[in-house]
């Protein structure tokens, strides 16, 4: 059966649509069955396209973000992903608050699966930096991928 995996940050346009991005790219490489998806513990910005400065770095490194658009967490996306994967501990802090107490093993961390995990456990916001923050971004995001795919090509690893 697919894994069903959901990245969330606040906004969903730098974060965790670059983690949608990278893991689509990396599972697609790895012909892992599993289905992507990125959404925001904010609605501010509901249907924009990823901030141009995630999709510049992210295509240099040949990742693509078509088809992807911001939207909200949504009350039954808790009961459908199998993993919801918090790039920060606010927004771990806010999905906490909102999943209901049977779904509440879904959330996690996505940097538990980054190989210097905990030392480096969120994913910095770079909205309101310059480049630089952008191209750490990715850096942690496809490291945390690589962990992912490694725990999802681990068959005893799927029974979430």
């Amino acid at each position: 059966m697919p894994r069903k995996i959901l990245f969330v940050c606040l906004g969903n346009i730098c974060r965790s649509p670059t983690a949608h991005a990278v893991m689509r790219y990396k599972a697609a490489q790895y012909a892992l069955a599993v289905e992507i998806e990125s959404a925001g513990t904010s609605a501010s910005h509901r249907g924009e396209a990823p901030d141009q400065r995630s999709v510049r770095e992210g295509q240099a490194s040949g990742y693509k973000f078509n088809g992807i658009t911001s939207r909200p967490v949504k009350e039954q996306d808790f009961a459908y992903y199998d993993l919801i994967l918090a790039m920060d501990n606010d927004n771990l802090q806010e999905l906490n608050r909102r999943c209901p107490p049977e779904h509440q093993h879904k959330l996690q961390l996505f940097l538990q699966y980054h190989p210097e995990f905990p030392a480096i456990s969120e994913v910095p916001d770079p909205y309101y930096g310059g480049s630089r923050g952008f191209a750490l971004v990715l850096k942690l995001i496809e490291q945390g991928c690589d962990g992912l795919v490694e725990y999802l090509s681990d068959p005893y690893s799927r029974q979430a």
